[in-house]
């Protein structure tokens, strides 16, 4: 049997470094290249983390290479969210009807240094890093790396993009004239700040994510192993209740005094926080095609990056490697084949998912604190307990099933309408009701 040639993916972040491991299984010699240095042994980046929910879809990946029970050894399970009001109690709604099934609260950093431990403990997959890549041909191959040394030039066979939503492979294409691309992005930012550990312990419940939604903006709360929690402010990037708005130490104190007074005495460094955290950019990536010629390939965020709202841009991206997984295993390993089969069968899910993120941005923003969302979650999970398997809400299928994204949007639109029919005919009955008793009174 013949060596395979080397395949290159772009990227050794959380999809790239899953995916070296998924294609040394299947005997591929890797190129894994990445621009940073090694993320194990240099800076964290202040600011940047913003916390994983990993859930089934992540698992499931995850399990496929014998890494889950490590992964999961430092993640903290988080069964519902916690809403904090501006006044009042803090109210906590279980994600699934049984309260028992919980999203996983999970260090971006640790995840990736666990999978890049994996990767590069495999015999056919060597790291690069330091390697920005400046120069593509996607008829060959060829690739041009700047580097601390200088440039760098490398082949291969097949080379995969899993660089984020800032892609330079991606880009590289565009610069061919090979795929058109869309950005679009909310006129909103990401802020982090730190609650420390109180008296050695939790300040907040670590078993909930924690939400302030305050209707034009909102803050999340996502507990860490060492008894912190990874707040994240999502406001608007213009106006008088954006980032900007807010210059002196003093108006940061008496924002947050009047808009999240619960958090002010848990967050001493609130002021050096907010003034030196850098304010991220919130948007959606969208591409066409993810492949060309059956010799470049994007995956994750490269192909389609969403917003953070359902928790679900990792578990996407791991759920990606998975189904190219299993289109080579359809194909024979015959990339020409497996790469279009690929987009065909993710390009829905990925638009599905997408579109459900920037929906639930909504509802954790506006909606969640509202009697009314209250009371549809608590007829929600009636119909749950009452057609178990029948009915499942739109938040399980997500984040508890590997339902794919396309199918969960078709079957919950079909859920409201068998309901939504129910409902109708048993208000026309109730009315068909009335009627007859008024008739019957009136003999």
């Amino acid at each position: 049997m013949t060596e395979p040639d080397e395949i290159a993916v772009v990227g050794a972040g959380l999809a790239g470094c899953l995916l070296a491991c998924f294609l040394a299984r299947r005997g591929y010699p890797v190129a894994l290249y990445e621009r940073r240095p090694d993320p194990r042994t240099g800076r964290v980046e202040r600011g940047r983390s913003i916390n994983l929910a990993l859930s089934e879809r992540g698992l499931d990946a995850l399990r496929r290479i014998d890494l889950d029970k490590q992964v999961m050894a430092d993640a903290l399970p988080m069964r519902g969210r916690m809403v904090h009001p501006v006044t009042g109690e803090p109210e906590f709604q279980p994600y699934s009807v049984t309260g028992d099934r919980a999203i996983n609260s999970i260090s971006r950093g640790a995840l990736n240094n666990a999978l890049l431990d994996a990767a590069t403990a495999l015999p056919r997959v060597r790291v690069a890093f330091d390697h920005r890549l400046v120069g593509l041909d996607p008829a060959t191959g060829a690739m041009t790396f700047e580097t601390p040394q200088g440039t760098v030039a490398a082949s291969a066979s097949v080379v995969l993009g899993t660089d984020g939503a800032g892609s330079a492979v991606r880009g590289q294409l565009l610069g061919h004239g090979l795929l058109t691309e869309s950005l679009d992005f909310l006129d909103y930012g990401y802020k982090e700040l730190t609650v420390p550990p109180r008296d050695g312990d939790f300040a907040l419940d670590p078993a909930a994510l924690h939400i302030w939604p305050r209707g034009t903006s909102m803050m999340i709360a996502l507990p860490n192993p060492d008894r912190s929690f990874t707040c994240t402010l999502f406001w608007p990037t213009h106006g008088t209740e954006s980032f900007a708005s807010l210059g002196s130490p003093a108006a940061i104190v008496r924002h947050f005094a009047q808009h999240y007074p619960d958090v002010v005495p848990l967050a001493p460094d609130l002021v050096d926080d907010y003034q030196h955290n850098p304010v991220g950019v919130l948007g959606t990536v969208r591409c066409d095609p993810w492949q060309v010629g059956g010799t470049v390939g994007l995956l994750g965020d490269a192909a389609h990056a969403i917003v953070p709202f359902y928790g679900q841009g990792a578990n996407c991206a791991f759920e990606d490697v998975v189904a190219l997984d299993g289109c080579l295993d359809e194909c024979g390993d015959d990339w020409s084949a497996a790469l279009p089969l690929f987009q065909r069968r993710r390009q829905p899910d990925a638009e599905a998912i997408a579109r459900m993120a920037l929906a639930n941005f909504v509802e954790m923003r506006d909606r969640v604190a509202s009697p009314v969302f209250r009371a549809r979650k608590r007829v929600e999970h009636a119909l749950e307990r009452a057609l178990p398997g029948r009915y499942v809400s739109q938040y399980e299928l997500v984040s508890f099933s590997t339902t794919p994204y396309a199918q969960v949007r078709r079957r919950v639109r079909r859920q409201y309408q068998v309901v939504g029919a129910v409902a109708a005919g048993a208000v026309a009955a109730l009315a068909g009701a009335a009627v007859a008793i008024g008739r019957g009174g009136r003999r």
